[in-house]
């Protein structure tokens, strides 16, 4: 007899919400093989091992659209892959070394006692903004994951 797993049990084994299965599940990027008599989705080894590429994906930096074009045999190659991640990396440089000048810029004004114009401050603070939209959108990703676990506590709460 083949292994299934229900939801809560998969998003055990693969660290996600079980928000994050119904989610992906309902914007058609990862959906069970079947369901249980009593309507429950049951997960076999195959959605396991397409499941493992869509995080592997994930980690590449592709988005839902991308991850979902490339499992159906869309419009990205390995290679296109790649050179996305590439590109990606190649900006966040680019923008880290602009923030390093402006930030050694700010750093000479001080030094030499001379003032800091608002012109200066304002491409700073731009720059650290641009800089920090990652992290600030890896952070928003975690406490979403927060919420979602405790929605489902919750959900197991109302509905035993």
């Amino acid at each position: 007899m083949t292994q299934r797993w229900k939801v809560g049990e998969l998003a055990r084994i693969a660290g996600l919400t079980v928000r994050t299965l119904r989610y992906y599940d309902g914007i058609g990027l990862f959906s069970p093989s079947g369901h249980s008599e009593s309507g429950h989705r049951l997960y076999t080894e195959a959605d396991l091992t397409r499941l493992q590429q869509i995080l592997s994906l994930k980690e590449l930096g592709l988005s839902l659209d991308e991850m979902k074009s490339v499992l159906t045999g869309g419009q990205y190659s390995l290679s296109d892959i790649v050179s996305l991640q590439i590109t990606r990396i190649q900006q966040q440089v680019i923008v880290q070394q602009k923030l390093l000048r402006q930030l050694e810029h700010v750093a000479r004004l001080m030094a030499n006692n001379q003032p800091l114009t608002v012109d200066d401050f304002t491409k700073l603070l731009g720059t650290m903004r641009m800089s920090h939209e990652k992290f600030f959108a890896e952070k928003q990703a975690s406490w979403q994951a927060h919420l979602d676990r405790l929605g489902d506590f919750l959900d197991k709460q109302r509905d035993p």
